[in-house]
């Protein structure tokens, strides 16, 4: 059986299946069949299809060097890191020559599973347990709606390809015609639906392997992220429909009420993320100070070896020290700032424990002269997955002179690659464990899917179906503010809240350039924001809320910790004098920013040269928000080459053109 397509942009890679059976990576896709099997010969057995859809697992975890998934909220207003990211410089994000998001390789891989294994299903031909069998299937309908997620999030319309196609250029030029991004989005939910049916509530593998519950979930991410990106991109180019739609063209006869199909989903994410918040409880907060939090399972639950007894986790990857399965996420969070760090803006979102906004009447915020006393009487997860200085770093490890290993003071000038970017260092994922943070030995557990998500998705559905919050939604928020060590009243929180004041700190304030005038959205907004903070939910959620505009006439410069305050005597030496250089200082690089324009360390602002393109802030242009098209496949695509006589169409603002930015 030969997986290669000659043409280049229905090219597979191959990916390999771990030696521990959990997860797959990304280099290497097949070692299951060789070249001379044919498809009669395998998949014919439970333990065929469980090796196989396996080998397709495809989610974020803890992997590389640096802090695991813990660092995929970087380049957004909620943490730095200390380069920066393209999309927020108009004209620096370009459109590439080759590769890039639109690719079949997963997708093909999936298909030639449904299509070989499905009809000896329905015949009854494949040997094993039949329960087993259905879940394995399910996978891979879960798998493909996955796949066509990340497609949907990066670029919006996309071919919807159900068959394997033959090695045909006028064929797979036929397939490549995108469809209209609420079609893929129903076909993703159709998957779903399929996959919800087929698999088990637990896994043959415990929570190694999805589940229902994962897979209803997932329907509720996507539908949440559908409706809620026709709400607010409604009439645009990035609707189908929409003025100045890309698609229309190969689509004249396509329309779409956006009004209402936005309702189909938020209705199908409402229903979906019911279903599995019903079902699974919280994972309780001892509420400690954040000193220890070693014993506090709610704490424990982002940072301890086995997830498996933890009911609000849903799916995560393990690893094993013995098989050399690890990562580098304790060495990067117990022991330095591994080149990231929480803004001021997020870290101020956090209200009091009594639930005001800081900057409240008689809220008690007592100020940021200190990282500790920010944390002060704050929101319990401000408190827990923020690091101060003297917070406990390990519970089996003491120092030299037999005394508790504690954290010091941030490191804010050192090697970028372990460096406090913004003085707020993460301690999420933190595992206090000595052994687990020398270099590359990790094995605390990652997390893919967590139940409280459901609770935040039903939350933002029903309000925005509704304009109220009903019972459900009430009860869901109070459980998370409980948790969390806040007033479960939220209703106090809204009335405090200042949207001037929050527009400081949160894009998210915004939706279509214009700052929020409804409080509880808002409101709903943060909860998320607080809750799922470094896991990698931000910037797809200020991209479907259209939450960016803004930033084209005002742009957003990220700030970390009030530097130039008492804590400036942290960076002194021996003979007290500073070690912090600020720009302009003949001879030297500057390693801080300047005092004189804010007390705040501006991590963007240290180099302030012409090749800074963030040194006045992150600014937007409408394109970024779907990603570019790479020029090889209009060409490939085209009868005569041309890629203007594609038979695909670049998403809107993006040149035909490989290196040129958006405009």
């Amino acid at each position: 059986m030969n997986f290669k397509y000659k043409h280049t942009f229905y090219r597979l890679i191959v990916l390999c299946v771990t030696t521990t059976g959990l997860f797959s990576c990304n280099k290497y896709l097949d070692r299951l069949p060789l070249s001379n099997v044919t498809p009669s010969d395998y998949l014919n057995t439970e333990a065929d299809l469980a090796a196989y859809t396996l080998g397709r697992y495809n989610f974020p975890s803890h992997g590389g060097w640096g802090v695991g998934t813990f660092a995929n909220d970087n380049h957004t207003d909620n943490q730095a890191t200390s380069s920066y990211a393209s999309r927020w410089t108009p004209g620096e994000w370009r459109v590439p020559a080759v590769d890039g998001d639109w690719n079949f390789a997963q997708i093909f891989n999936i298909n030639y599973f449904i299509e070989n294994t499905v009809p000896k299903w329905k015949s009854n031909s494949i040997s094993g347990n039949a329960v087993n069998i259905d879940h394995y299937i399910g996978e891979a309908y879960f798998l493909r709606a996955y796949e066509y997620f990340n497609k949907l999030q990066a670029l919006g319309d996309f071919p919807i390809i159900k068959t394997n196609l033959k090695d045909d250029l006028a064929q797979l030029t036929a397939a490549s015609v995108r469809s209209p991004r609420n079609e893929v989005a129903r076909f993703i939910l159709s998957d779903l639906d399929s996959a919800i049916t087929l698999l088990k509530d637990v896994s043959p593998s415990g929570k190694r392997r999805i589940s229902r519950n994962a897979a209803l979930l997932f329907k509720s991410r996507v539908a949440l992220f559908e409706g809620s990106w026709l709400k607010y991109h409604a009439e645009t180019a990035f609707v189908p429909g929409g003025n100045s739609w890309p698609g229309a063209k190969s689509n004249p006869n396509f329309r779409l009420n956006a009004d209402q199909e936005s309702k189909f989903f938020l209705e199908q994410a409402k229903d979906a993320a019911q279903k599995v918040a019903d079902g699974i409880g919280l994972t309780s907060n001892t509420k400690d100070n954040g000193y220890n939090s070693s014993a506090n399972p709610y704490f424990k639950m982002f940072g301890d070896e086995n997830l498996e007894s933890y009911n609000e986790v849903l799916l995560w990857r393990s690893f094993d020290l013995g098989l050399g399965i690890m990562h580098t996420v304790n060495h990067y969070i117990n022991r330095n700032g591994g080149n990231t760090g929480f803004t001021k803006g997020v870290v101020e979102s956090f209200t009091m424990a009594n639930g005001l906004p800081i900057y409240a009447n008689n809220a008690g915020y007592a100020g940021d002269d200190s990282i500790s006393i920010v944390k002060k009487d704050r929101d319990n997860r401000l408190q827990l997955f923020m690091k101060a200085p003297g917070d406990l770093l390990y519970t089996d490890q003491l120092s030299a002179t037999g005394k508790p290993l504690t954290e010091g003071y941030p490191d804010i000038i050192g090697l970028n690659e372990t460096k406090y970017v913004t003085g707020y260092g993460l301690k999420k994922g933190l595992s206090y464990t000595y052994k687990h943070s020398e270099g590359q030995t990790g094995v605390s557990g990652s997390i893919v899917f967590r139940a409280v998500e459901a609770y935040l998705n039903y939350i933002e559905a029903a309000y925005l179906l509704s304009g109220s919050l009903d019972a459900k939604a009430s009860a869901y928020w109070a459980a998370i503010r409980n948790r969390a060590g806040v007033d479960p009243d939220y209703a106090k929180t809204i009335q405090a809240t200042n949207m001037q004041e929050e527009a400081k700190r949160d894009l998210a304030a915004y939706s279509k350039g214009q700052l929020l005038t409804d409080k509880t959205l808002f409101n709903i907004r943060r909860e998320r924001r607080l809750e799922l903070i470094s896991e990698g939910f931000r910037m797809n959620d200020l991209r479907r809320w259209r939450a960016l505009d803004q930033l084209a006439t005002t742009p957003y410069i990220i700030e970390g910790m009030k530097l130039w305050g008492p804590m400036k005597n942290w960076y002194n030496d021996e003979k007290g004098a500073t070690k912090l250089i600020q720009p302009g200082v003949a001879g030297k690089t500057a390693n801080v920013s300047l005092a004189s324009e804010s007390s705040y360390l501006r991590p963007y602002r240290i180099n302030v040269t012409n090749t800074n393109f963030v040194l006045n802030g992150y600014s937007w242009i409408s394109a970024h928000y779907l990603n570019p098209i790479a020029l090889n496949h209009f060409t490939i695509t085209s009868v005569d080459g041309n890629a203007a006589n594609s038979v695909i169409y670049q998403n809107p603002g993006w040149p035909l053109v490989a290196n040129e930015g958006a405009k």
